[in-house]
């Protein structure tokens, strides 16, 4: 999905109006309406997730017409101490994922999404080493050798707040190519879409996200990929994994649905079940492929589970950095 197309969809979103019924049949929805959260601005991985789910849902017949509303603050930290204080509200859901987790930690948030109703984790996505087109850098090599050479002439900058994928990569990254984390000038932006003007305007010398936000600026030429992140090159990015190139780290982002707390066992249930039937869907599936993202559907508990260890996991990053 093109960033362009992404936010063309903001003018387009509107009220979801589905018929409420129960889990056993086939025609189980979500409450009428529902709204989807989304923790950061227009153009970012959250945003595009959360518009593409909802058009897959609506053309697959799952649902009507669902409205998408962005909470951009803090890495994600406003939107979840909004959810936080929607106690039993069952038509509002918030796509959300590792940035979120990170988000509250950096901030000192007493808040944890492992408190609020998990209900899917959707997807696992790699994240990309991006440089404009005229970047002197022409391999991750050469840019992780001027990196080591001399740290502070060397910007990185991501979609994300510090605790966010976009910052934990690159950290985690410096620290495999043998760079002092402490030396690393990384700078945050409030999603993919803010991202870009700075990657395309050189205020930074690379960036870190995912790849689908920049479909259209890498097809074009204007934005380059040095790597990849994932275990395996993502298919239609003519880049290595960060494994080929010679650095022996492998990382991805993640991303689900949560809902406020106290909601029933009932409603939950029927977010799963709506959630269970696009992730059947064949267009969903499609939209993986379009998007280099990988299948990792889980829900209920095994998604509560998950998320603890995410919590636990940010956690000792961020204490290892001292940025927690």
């Amino acid at each position: 999905m093109a960033l362009r197309k992404a936010v063309r969809v903001i003018a387009l979103a509107s009220l979801l109006a589905l018929a409420a019924c129960g889990t056993s049949t086939p025609e189980a929805t979500l409450v009428n309406p529902t709204r989807m959260m989304v923790p950061n601005s227009p153009g970012g991985g959250y945003d595009i997730t959360a518009r593409i789910a909802a058009r897959v849902m609506e053309d697959a017949g799952i649902a009507g017409h669902m409205e998408i509303f962005n909470v951009p603050g803090e890495g994600g930290s406003v939107a979840m101490a909004r959810l936080m204080n929607e106690t039993g509200n069952r038509g509002l859901v918030m796509m959300m994922g590792l940035g979120v987790v990170g988000s509250n930690y950096a901030n000192g948030s007493r808040l944890k999404v492992s408190d609020a109703t998990p209900v899917a984790k959707l997807l696992e996505e790699p994240e990309g080493i991006l440089v404009p087109a005229n970047s002197p850098y022409q391999t991750v090599g050469d840019l992780v050798a001027a990196w080591k050479a001399d740290p502070a002439s060397i910007t990185v900058g991501g979609g994300s707040a510090v605790g966010g994928p976009d910052h934990l990569f690159p950290m985690e990254l410096a620290r495999a190519a043998g760079i002092k984390t402490a030396a690393v000038s990384y700078r945050s932006y409030s999603g993919g879409g803010e991202l870009l003007p700075a990657l395309l305007g050189n205020k930074i010398t690379f960036g870190t996200s995912g790849i689908a936000e920049y479909e259209e600026q890498i097809t074009s030429g204007q934005l380059r990929v040095l790597a990849v992140s994932g275990q395996e090159r993502q298919n239609g990015v003519q880049a290595p994994t960060l494994r080929e190139a010679g650095i022996d780290l492998a990382f991805t982002n993640w991303r689900g649905l949560m809902a406020p707390p106290g909601l029933s066992d009932g409603d939950r249930n029927r977010l799963i079940e709506a959630l269970t039937r696009l992730h059947n869907s064949p267009e969903w599936k499609q939209a993986l492929l379009d998007n280099g993202w990988k299948d990792s559907f889980s829900t209920g508990a095994e998604f509560e589970t998950f998320l603890r260890q995410q919590e636990s996991r940010v956690a000792g990053t961020l204490t290892e950095l001292g940025l927690h």
